[in-house]
């Protein structure tokens, strides 16, 4: 996904529905052999969808507590150390405690912060679950979101993690959350310092160019 200034965030998504569906996956599921990776999936996205869907919550009066009602459902099942570890890969290692815990507190933050205003956007699409495959502790469950114009594919990638699923990266269209991020942060820190990137997550002037396949 390329993330840089001063192009507006953009992850070359098709809409607004599918920032929906990429954070619905956001998850922590239940102890193996209770609950498979797509039935995982399959939970958290309801739970979502049924914040979207509700009359009540839709009243305009409501915008500010349904917001935090998902971001609540986010910010709850998301790994998001493991997702900030993948992010800055060779640039985490040589951080300390303390420099990882404000990272990915900011990173936690920067993406509520771009999507929150983006997920009123959702109108019904269908969610398919096509498949899953598990290879030890990690999993893949294939699924699409159709509507009546257009079909996305939504490849959630989950890794085991004390006895539960756990999201770490998701692939819509062919795009890496984690990969698109990884480009565009660690091009911030060769081109100035991690300092900048930080101070640009504190400060919430970082923003995002549109996003290529890899």
């Amino acid at each position: 996904m390329s993330w840089l200034l001063p192009k507006a965030l953009a992850f070359g998504l098709r809409d607004a529905v599918v920032v929906i569906l990429v954070w619905s996956v956001v998850f922590a599921a239940a102890p193996q052999g209770l609950e498979s990776p797509t039935e995982a999936v399959r939970v958290t996205v309801s739970r979502v969808l049924s914040i979207l869907e509700d009359p009540v919550l839709k009243d305009p009066a409501k915008l500010k507590p349904r917001r935090r009602m998902l971001e609540e459902v986010i910010a709850t099942h998301f790994d998001y150390a493991e997702m900030s570890k993948r992010t800055l890969a060779v640039y985490w290692p040589p951080l300390t405690e303390a420099q990882r815990t404000e990272f990915v507190e900011l990173f936690k933050r920067f993406l509520s912060d771009r999507y929150a205003e983006k997920i009123e956007g959702y109108s019904g699409e269908q969610v398919v679950y096509l498949s899953e495959r598990i290879e030890g502790t990690y999993a893949e469950v294939r699924t699409e979101l159709r509507s009546d114009k257009t079909t996305i594919p939504m490849d959630y990638r989950l890794f085991s993690k004390e006895g539960r699923w756990h999201a770490y990266d998701i692939v819509v269209d062919g795009v890496s959350l984690v990969k698109n991020y990884r480009s565009q942060f660690q091009k911030i820190i060769r081109e100035s310092s991690y300092g900048e990137l930080v101070k640009k997550l504190r400060e919430r002037t970082l923003t995002e160019a549109r996003t290529t396949k890899p």
